[in-house]
């Protein structure tokens, strides 16, 4: 009877983890399903907006505990504003001087953004250092909860999933109960016709370009608090990230949640029966198939053309 109390409750442990994986790689799906389906650019320095959210948190974790102890126990959410607000601004400036080039071109979006994820790797490598770091956590993120005697929750877990819940909220919100959603829902769906009806489409996509951006320095944030941060984190997340765009459907938020969740899970609960390389060819194999039968991904838009 022990024995099935034990493996019910790792079982449980696995699933909460993957319930961590699934938030962070959520957070990074979002931005890049509104970049991805609405503008056709195949961001590959995405991740590094994650990292440029990580070492943000970093930097302000070590500027309060050496010289403003008093922030020690609040830092981290002016840090998830800051995150937000320089993955936008860099966003801005990438979609500026190389994205607005690049629109509905996503051979030439993916060679060059992925010559941008090399540079800004190297320069988070030459301010940073190469080796990985970790920002030190305010008290009351350490710890966990303990409903039972041989389950434990980690505190911080639950703050990343609850972010992430408050976050998905206001995402659906703003894009299907505001004026800017109805703007941005026209150009994904007919951009042509949208321009038409007077919607400045390339202000759209300016501000969803950024808008993305900014989700993921959020998740590099969210983050921190269940790993450390290197100037390669971010490329870490990217071939996952895009996999649950594709697998979801890219112009899908609920495809994305879906898929955000199904590959979370599944790798969490492989990698406890067997190796982490081995859970995730496995992940891989059966995303593989499910495309090949439906390679639209879980969910699509059914829009008259």
């Amino acid at each position: 009877m022990n024995s099935v109390s034990e493996l019910f409750s790792i079982a449980l442990m696995q699933g909460f983890n993957g319930l961590s994986t699934f938030a962070v790689l959520l957070l990074m799906a979002l931005g890049l399903a509104i970049i991805f389906g609405q503008m056709g650019v195949i961001n590959m320095a995405h991740g590094e907006f994650l990292t440029l959210g990580a070492y943000t948190t970093f930097v302000l974790s070590e500027i309060s505990s050496r010289w403003l102890p008093a922030l020690q126990g609040s830092y981290f959410f002016l840090a998830l504003a800051l995150s937000f607000v320089f993955a936008a601004l860099l966003g801005l400036l990438v979609e500026h001087l190389m994205i607005r080039h690049l629109y509905r071109r996503p051979l030439d979006s993916l060679l060059a953004t992925w010559g941008l994820s090399l540079i800004l790797q190297q320069l988070f490598r030459s301010l940073f250092g190469a080796r990985e770091v970790s920002a030190k956590l305010p008290d009351w993120l350490m710890g966990s909860l303990r409903p039972t005697e041989s389950i434990d929750i980690p505190i911080n877990g639950l703050l990343v999933m609850g972010l992430t819940l408050a976050l998905t909220s206001g995402l659906f919100l703003a894009l299907f109960k505001t004026r800017w959603g109805v703007r941005v829902r026209a150009t994904t769906q007919n951009r042509a016709m949208s321009g038409a009806a007077g919607i400045n489409t390339r202000r759209v996509d300016r501000g969803s370009f950024a808008l993305g951006c900014g989700l993921a320095g959020i998740a590099g944030a969210a983050f921190t608090t269940i790993g450390s941060t290197g100037p390669t984190s971010g490329s870490l997340y990217i071939v996952d990230t895009f996999l649950v765009v594709v697998f979801g459907g890219a112009e899908s938020l609920i495809g994305t949640i879906a898929s955000a969740f199904s590959i979370a899970q599944t790798q969490a609960t492989t990698e406890f029966f067997l190796t982490g390389s081995m859970a995730k060819v496995l992940t891989l194999m059966t995303v593989i198939v499910l495309l090949m039968v439906r390679p639209e991904g879980l969910f699509t838009l059914k829009v008259s053309r």
